[in-house]
């Protein structure tokens, strides 16, 4: 517990679950004033009760689908109404499926794109025009190591991650002159929901035990770089360092990645 964000305020979406719930309440337990958004009201509640008790501050709930432009439309006339500046927003909410391109069904893409993607994009830009007119802010966009390191079963997540992070680092070079700061989180697997509708077999989960990242330290590590210059988190360090190693030997990196990775 301290009061490094005090008088802080973050925004996080897909802050029903996971690590969008991980890094508001982690944000909280610093004193930050938290805005929650995702598509469950209960669930927010929840989370915003808790923040309250954590941070002795206030605690913002906004159910939104991150897919819909209207609902973003809503949702950023709510926070500016309930907050006079906004120090950093960071999009989790996203979702993924797991399934051989030519066999998934192809009404998913266009739905994992909208959200991982166009919605993040689009909340983004009227985030990024306030933080523009204070001369500061961080923006935190998590991408994942799927959109560096293919693997099977994983033709569109990926890609959609793969625009995330080179939408932030072409944001990131926008952004410099404003003194806005932009960061993308790329983990491993994690102990969340997401499997649930990702890899309904169960078996990838199995597979990748030895790499799951539990939310919380992955929270704890986001909240960590909050203001600083970093500009791409890459976990847990194993993969990251497979990251690189794909970077520069991409060829040998295609076949350990079907021989070790591609196991769903």
């Amino acid at each position: 517990m301290s009061n490094s964000l005090r008088d802080k305020v973050v925004i996080v979406t897909g802050a029903s679950s996971g690590i969008g719930k991980s890094i508001a309440l982690e944000s909280a337990s610093r004193g930050a004033c938290v805005v929650l958004l995702a598509r469950s009201l209960d669930k927010l509640n929840e989370v915003a009760e808790e923040a309250r008790k954590l941070s002795g501050s206030q605690a913002f709930v906004i159910p939104t689908d991150m897919s819909k432009a209207d609902q973003i439309d809503a949702a950023f006339n709510e926070i500016i109404k309930n907050v006079d500046h906004i120090d950093y927003l960071v999009n989790a909410a996203g979702f993924g499926v797991f399934d051989e391109f030519l066999k998934m069904n192809p009404q998913l893409a266009p739905k994992m794109f909208q959200t991982n993607v166009l919605g993040l994009m689009y909340f983004t830009r009227l985030i990024a025009r306030i933080m523009m007119d204070q001369k500061e802010g961080q923006i935190i966009n998590f991408g994942s190591i799927a959109g560096i390191v293919p693997t099977t079963k994983t033709a569109v997540y990926s890609a959609t991650k793969a625009a995330v992070i080179q939408f932030s680092n072409v944001l990131r070079l926008e952004l410099k002159p404003f003194d806005v700061k932009v960061m993308t989180v790329n983990p491993g697997p994690v102990y969340t929901n997401f499997f649930n509708i990702a890899d309904k077999t169960g078996n990838y989960e199995k597979n990748v035990q030895r790499f799951m990242l539990d939310p919380d330290d992955v929270a704890w590590q986001v909240v960590h770089f909050f203001g600083s210059n970093r500009r791409e988190l890459n976990l847990p360090i194993s993969l990251s360092v497979l990251a690189k190693l794909y970077q520069i030997f991409p060829t040998i990196g295609d076949w350990a990645s079907l021989k070790f990775a591609s196991r769903k």
